[in-house]
């Protein structure tokens, strides 16, 4: 295995640093200074939420300020506002007898100080306080957590914000849990504020839960009804739910066989508290045919057609072939799926894979089919297990090979995202094993383990710290060379160690020359922070390589800027990258279409 020669550490960290600094700047730049205010606001007398709210409340009208001008007039007019305001902003939190005072102080050159002084008084406390929950579901338990954490007390300070918040968190809940019909008989505060009390009442009467009654299709005869009935993810007798009916909607529309999704709970209709659901459907043309360009830094320029039949045999089967034509990858691949009775990820898919392609490291001529057998296990976790036949004719370090595999194996993933475009929050994973055995018929014996998954977490200041690790091991008994490229290591490219060139990493022979590698490695952390609506700017750090042996692993290393817009159809990345501890580092740049995990 090669490894480069080593730099003087004060050289390679005098580049990370320079690098890193000039980072930060760019993330930062965003915020431009901020000219000084020409009416500025001081308050005295309150402080944390109460103040906050007081600021709010005060908030100088639009046009009293024209062009860095004040109108003189109109800021005296507010100033005579202001105690009525602040006696109104201090009510939520028990001040019903604040004292304020305010005056408008000339600041030179045009600006001014408004003072605004409180003497907020003795608070409100509460001196009788009743919150209950009436009738079939009191015994629920989030309604009962919600007793429990109910914000105000006896003998505590009457604060009306906490008490709203707590009452429509309280209702919420009772229509979650498909309690329908709940409603307060009685919420009512009376308020003494001469004697600073109050007398809290608050009675939630649940009335009984409701359930499904089942589903009704209206305006999709052409499919049939268990195909449909797969896209509900509720049954008859289950508790009511909003989500549960929303999760139905969105599985609809993103199936991409209808332009229209209505579902219309029908309360009016409900028998024994049982709500029947009508889904109303628009559909689409099941058949379509659609040319894309692109370009990546991995593949090149390409170009793909893809013909898509939605409702093969009027059973709801699909037949997916995608035509692809890049500077370094061609193919054609074709699928067909028979949809599962279970839900809309399970199924059994058959596909076909004809592909060339041409890299820095090796060409290779494969054609495989491939049978998968899909079930889901929860939201966003599906198991497959497969069986794939596969022919690949490949030249790597000049040596020209062959190998037919029957490779059979087994997949486990899961991700769950708050959003496919921009997510702020969520993970993804993929657990895989794989081998072959000369016994069914394969050149080749090997047992290959592959993981891989990616992490996003958000933080303060519009930051989100994202993280992803790649990881292979072969157990194999045949001498490397035997292996074709589909079932070596690699590293190196946009979605890998950025930096290098796609697949160009790994171990070489006597001539330098990559041959790939059994085992691989590699990691990435980066860190975004948003600007505007639409953008962000991001400092990253990858490492990784893939090697034969575990004594002797030499990870390269890649660190630098992006820069990302974020569109409806997806998000556009650019890259500047610089490799770390190579005798001559090299800038390469890396642009990516999609979601980058």
């Amino acid at each position: 295995m090669s490894s480069g020669p080593k730099h003087p550490a004060g050289s390679r960290y005098g580049t990370v640093s320079a690098l890193m600094v000039c980072v930060w700047l760019l993330l930062w730049w965003v915020a431009p200074a901020r000219a000084a205010d020409p009416v500025k606001l001081v308050v005295t007398g309150v402080q944390g939420a109460a103040l906050v709210n007081v600021r709010e409340a005060l908030a100088l009208p639009p046009g009293l300020v024209r062009e860095g001008t004040v109108d003189r007039l109109w800021l005296d007019y507010f100033a005579g506002q202001v105690e009525a305001k602040v006696r109104t902003a201090l009510e939520p939190f028990g001040y019903y007898e604040a004292r304020v005072t305010s005056v408008v102080e000339p600041a030179g050159e045009g600006a001014y100080r408004l003072r605004v002084a409180i003497v907020p008084g003795k608070p409100v406390r509460i001196t009788e306080l009743t919150v209950d929950v009436r009738g079939p579901g009191a015994q629920e338990k989030r309604l009962k957590r919600d007793l429990a954490a109910f914000p105000l007390h006896k003998g505590g300070v009457l604060l009306q914000r906490a008490y709203e918040e707590a009452k429509g968190r309280m209702l919420a809940d009772a229509l979650d849990l498909a309690y329908l019909d709940a409603t307060y008989s009685v919420h009512e505060i009376r308020i003494s504020p001469a004697a600073h009390t109050a007398r809290v009442v608050l009675v939630l009467e649940t009335g009984t839960q409701y359930l499904f009654d089942g589903v009704r299709f209206e305006g999709a005869s052409d499919y049939p009804e268990p195909f449909l009935r797969r896209y509900v993810t509720f049954r008859a007798g289950d508790r009511f739910s909003q989500s549960l009916l929303g999760e139905t909607q969105l599985n609809l529309t993103n199936s991409e066989r209808f332009k229209k999704v209505l579902i219309t709970p029908q309360k009016e209709d409900a028998r024994g508290f049982r709500v029947p659901v009508l889904v109303q459907l628009t559909p689409a043309a099941r058949r379509s045919l659609r040319p894309g360009v692109g370009y990546g830094t991995d593949t090149g320029f390409r170009f793909s057609t893809r013909y898509r039949d939605l409702n093969l045999f009027h059973r709801g089967h699909e037949l997916d072939i995608n035509l692809y034509l890049a500077e370094r990858l061609q193919g054609v691949a074709a699928g067909y799926t028979i949809p599962g009775s279970r839900d809309i990820r399970t199924s059994t898919v058959l596909r076909l894979n004809l592909q060339r392609e041409d890299v820095s490291s090796y060409v290779s001529r494969l054609a495989a089919v491939e049978l998968d057998v899909n079930r889901s296990f929860g939201k966003g976790e599906l198991g497959t297990v497969y069986v794939k036949l596969q022919q690949e004719d490949f030249t790597i370090a000049g040596q020209d090979s062959s190998n037919r595999l029957v490779l059979p194996g087994i997949r486990f993933s899961g991700n769950r995202f708050d959003s496919l475009i921009r997510p702020r929050r969520g993970y993804r994973y993929a657990l895989e094993v794989r081998g072959t055995n000369r016994y069914f018929g394969s050149d080749t014996q090997l047992l290959q383990f592959v993981a891989e998954g990616s992490h996003v977490l958000p933080l303060p200041w519009r930051l989100s710290l994202h993280s992803r690790a790649r990881a292979g091991i072969t157990a194999v008994s045949d001498p490397l060379h035997d292996l074709p490229p589909s079932l070596r290591f690699f590293a190196g490219g946009d979605r890998s160690v950025r930096g290098y060139a796609y697949q160009s990493l790994g171990p070489t022979d006597a001539a330098g020359q990559v041959l790939g590698g059994k085992h691989l490695l590699v990691g990435s952390v980066e860190l975004e922070r948003g600007l505007f609506k639409d953008w962000g700017v991001s400092v990253f750090y990858d490492a990784g390589n893939a090697f034969d042996s575990f004594t002797n692993v030499r990870l390269a290393q890649g660190a630098g800027v992006g820069a990302h817009y974020y569109t409806r159809i997806g998000s556009f990345n650019l890259y500047i990258a610089r490799q770390i501890g190579e005798p001559h580092p090299a800038i390469r740049f890396h642009f990516t279409v999609g979601l980058e995990l």
